[in-house]
């Protein structure tokens, strides 16, 4: 199959950005129909291959879960050209054997947030696009060798459960969490993943465990110290992570094998002739490829 050259979107948290080798770095403001994104985009290259960075919280993090502009994320990486997204993520553990340090490769997503626009699609322009499979396998596989590559612990599978937060699971629910079968929880990667698809772009999550829920017995006698240490140490191994999948990247596919990059397809539901023009003129990003032969 032929290949197109690709456009790596990182989304995660300032530090991730240091890497070294960074090359042609600026920093520029886009502008989205559905608001601001958190910060300004990073553009720069590594080895040759185009990343862009997004600082998910802002910079000096400034927004709340909750409070994060998520369309407007992913409408700017859209926009800019991305075509794979790598999405970075703090969690807590909800497994014995996920023990903070380690980078957890989720395939699977529940989604218990309540309080965020979750689509792009609305009134006047309805879509409905499949979630079954919401992280994209290539990007799974490639992140997975770099991770041995870079001798980086990292589990591959598992279900990464999104509450709203901004406060951290109830004993309650955390047992909860549990019973359902999820790996990890954590704030952030709903609806980013839904409106990733959305977009049509290939996504993918790192769950890098930072400590254990409040299920674990011993919970209670972890100290700041301790979880700020291991994020730390996270950041590193997150850096080290995209500097050996970079490469790996560097070609992708024409047609995603997965079909991320066509969700919208058999997705819009609304006839030609009841399209709102308003809502229509926001999505010449995100449904450009659709509207264009509409």
């Amino acid at each position: 199959m032929a290949s197109k050259r690709a456009v790596v979107g990182i989304i995660g948290g300032s530090g991730v950005y240091e890497i070294d080798g960074l090359a042609n770095t600026r920093w520029e403001r886009v502008s989205t129909p559905f608001g601001e994104p958190s910060d300004a985009l990073l553009f720069g290259e590594l080895d040759g291959q185009p990343l862009v960075f997004l600082p998910r919280h802002g910079r000096g993090h400034r927004f709340s879960p909750t409070t994060i502009n998520f369309r407007a994320n992913i409408d700017a990486l859209k926009r800019v050209g991305v075509t794979d997204v790598i999405s970075l993520s703090a969690v807590g553990s909800l497994r014995e054997e996920l023990a903070p340090g380690t980078f957890v490769l989720v395939d699977q997503f529940i989604d218990r947030t309540f309080a965020r626009a979750k689509t792009f699609f609305g009134t006047g322009f309805v879509a409905h696009v499949s979630m079954a499979h919401p992280v994209c396998g290539r990007l799974g596989d490639r992140l997975s060798t770099a991770a041995d590559d870079a001798s980086i612990h990292a589990v591959r599978g598992g279900t990464y459960l999104t509450m709203e937060g901004p406060q951290f699971s109830t004993l309650a629910e955390s047992k909860l969490y549990r019973s359902w079968g999820a790996s990890v929880v954590g704030m952030t990667n709903m609806p980013e993943a839904k409106l990733a698809r959305e977009a049509e772009l290939c996504y993918a999550t790192v769950a890098m465990v930072t400590d254990f829920d409040c299920w674990h017995p011993e919970h209670d006698h972890v100290t700041v110290d301790q979880v700020v240490k291991v994020l730390t140490e996270n950041a590193g191994r997150a850096r080290a992570l995209i500097r050996a999948v970079a490469p790996l990247l560097a070609e992708r596919p024409e047609a995603c094998p997965q079909g991320c990059d066509h969700a919208l397809d058999a997705a819009i539901i609304t006839a030609d002739g009841a399209r709102d023009p308003a809502a229509l003129s926001k999505l010449d990003a995100v449904a450009g490829r659709v509207l264009k032969g509409a």
